[in-house]
Protein backbone atom coordinates (compact mmCIF):
# COMPACT_ATOMS: atom_id res chain seq x y z
CA UNK A 1 0.00 0.00 0.00
CA UNK A 2 0.67 3.53 -0.53
CA UNK A 3 0.24 6.81 2.01
CA UNK A 4 -0.38 10.52 0.97
CA UNK A 5 -0.98 12.25 3.63
CA UNK A 6 -0.82 16.20 4.12
CA UNK A 7 -2.12 18.90 6.85
CA UNK A 8 -2.80 22.19 5.84
CA UNK A 9 -3.49 25.28 8.38
CA UNK A 10 -4.48 28.70 6.95
CA UNK A 11 -2.65 30.87 9.64
CA UNK A 12 -0.41 29.27 11.94
CA UNK A 13 -2.26 28.31 13.92
CA UNK A 14 -5.49 28.56 12.38
CA UNK A 15 -8.03 26.84 10.35
CA UNK A 16 -6.80 23.28 9.51
CA UNK A 17 -7.33 19.97 7.72
CA UNK A 18 -5.69 16.80 6.15
CA UNK A 19 -5.98 14.82 3.39
CA UNK A 20 -5.20 11.15 2.78
CA UNK A 21 -4.70 8.89 -0.42
CA UNK A 22 -4.57 5.01 0.27
CA UNK A 23 -3.77 3.22 -2.59
CA UNK A 24 -3.29 -0.39 -2.69
CA UNK A 25 -3.31 -2.97 -6.09
CA UNK A 26 -7.31 -3.32 -5.65
CA UNK A 27 -8.37 0.92 -5.41
CA UNK A 28 -7.78 4.69 -4.17
CA UNK A 29 -9.31 5.61 -1.18
CA UNK A 30 -9.20 9.33 -0.27
CA UNK A 31 -10.18 11.24 3.05
CA UNK A 32 -10.05 14.24 4.32
CA UNK A 33 -10.86 15.60 7.90
CA UNK A 34 -11.37 19.16 9.43
CA UNK A 35 -9.30 19.53 12.77
CA UNK A 36 -10.48 22.73 13.53
CA UNK A 37 -7.51 25.78 14.62
CA UNK A 38 -3.97 24.09 14.64
CA UNK A 39 -0.98 24.90 13.78
CA UNK A 40 0.67 23.57 10.48
CA UNK A 41 2.99 20.70 12.19
CA UNK A 42 -0.16 19.86 13.92
CA UNK A 43 -2.59 19.23 10.74
CA UNK A 44 0.56 17.72 9.15
CA UNK A 45 0.85 15.05 12.13
CA UNK A 46 -2.99 14.35 12.44
CA UNK A 47 -3.35 13.83 8.71
CA UNK A 48 -0.42 10.86 9.15
CA UNK A 49 -2.66 9.76 12.42
CA UNK A 50 -5.71 9.62 10.05
CA UNK A 51 -4.09 7.78 7.18
CA UNK A 52 -2.61 5.14 9.23
CA UNK A 53 -5.57 4.77 11.14
CA UNK A 54 -7.14 4.05 7.32
CA UNK A 55 -4.21 2.36 6.42
CA UNK A 56 -4.57 -0.12 10.12
CA UNK A 57 -8.30 -0.65 9.27
CA UNK A 58 -7.55 -1.93 5.60
CA UNK A 59 -5.46 -4.66 6.95
CA UNK A 60 -1.91 -2.88 5.89
CA UNK A 61 0.91 -5.47 5.74
CA UNK A 62 3.52 -3.17 4.31
CA UNK A 63 2.95 0.62 3.77
CA UNK A 64 5.32 3.63 1.81
CA UNK A 65 3.97 6.53 3.02
CA UNK A 66 4.76 10.11 1.66
CA UNK A 67 4.68 13.25 3.08
CA UNK A 68 6.02 16.58 1.85
CA UNK A 69 6.77 17.58 5.82
CA UNK A 70 10.24 17.32 6.03
CA UNK A 71 10.37 17.86 9.76
CA UNK A 72 7.43 15.26 10.37
CA UNK A 73 9.40 12.77 8.19
CA UNK A 74 12.83 13.33 9.75
CA UNK A 75 10.96 12.43 13.57
CA UNK A 76 9.61 9.42 12.06
CA UNK A 77 12.06 8.26 11.13
CA UNK A 78 14.09 9.07 14.10
CA UNK A 79 16.60 11.36 12.60
CA UNK A 80 15.18 14.46 14.79
CA UNK A 81 14.08 14.42 18.27
CA UNK A 82 10.41 16.02 19.02
CA UNK A 83 11.08 18.89 20.93
CA UNK A 84 7.86 20.55 21.01
CA UNK A 85 5.69 19.05 23.96
CA UNK A 86 2.72 19.75 21.60
CA UNK A 87 3.64 17.39 19.41
CA UNK A 88 5.03 14.54 21.53
CA UNK A 89 1.75 13.13 21.78
CA UNK A 90 0.83 13.35 17.94
CA UNK A 91 4.26 11.60 17.14
CA UNK A 92 3.56 8.91 19.64
CA UNK A 93 0.28 7.98 18.20
CA UNK A 94 1.90 7.79 14.71
CA UNK A 95 4.34 5.65 16.48
CA UNK A 96 1.76 3.19 17.99
CA UNK A 97 0.17 3.06 14.85
CA UNK A 98 3.40 1.72 12.87
CA UNK A 99 3.98 -0.75 15.22
CA UNK A 100 0.76 -2.38 14.25
CA UNK A 101 1.91 -2.38 10.92
CA UNK A 102 4.73 -5.21 10.03
CA UNK A 103 6.85 -3.48 7.19
CA UNK A 104 6.88 0.18 6.55
CA UNK A 105 9.12 3.51 5.33
CA UNK A 106 8.04 6.83 4.84
CA UNK A 107 9.58 9.10 2.41
CA UNK A 108 9.45 12.84 1.89
CA UNK A 109 8.74 14.25 -1.40
CA UNK A 110 8.27 17.01 -2.95
CA UNK A 111 4.99 19.20 -2.61
CA UNK A 112 4.02 19.21 -6.26
CA UNK A 113 4.08 15.09 -5.85
CA UNK A 114 1.63 15.77 -3.14
CA UNK A 115 -1.11 17.51 -4.92
CA UNK A 116 -4.33 15.48 -4.55
CA UNK A 117 -3.56 14.96 -0.54
CA UNK A 118 -2.58 18.68 -0.59
CA UNK A 119 -6.25 19.51 -2.47
CA UNK A 120 -8.15 17.37 0.12
CA UNK A 121 -6.34 19.01 3.17
CA UNK A 122 -7.69 22.27 1.39
CA UNK A 123 -11.70 20.46 0.57
CA UNK A 124 -11.17 19.78 4.38
CA UNK A 125 -11.37 23.52 5.43
CA UNK A 126 -13.39 24.51 3.20
CA UNK A 127 -16.29 22.00 3.57
CA UNK A 128 -16.15 23.42 7.03
CA UNK A 129 -16.21 26.98 6.25
CA UNK A 130 -19.10 26.15 3.77
CA UNK A 131 -21.43 24.82 7.02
Amino acid sequence: MKLFTDGAARGNPGEAGGGIVLIDSERTIEHFKYFGKKTNNQSEYLALIEGLKLAVEQGAKELNIFMDSQLIVRQVRGEYKVKNSNMRPLHADVMGFLERIPSWTITHIKREDNKRADWLSNQAIDMKKIK
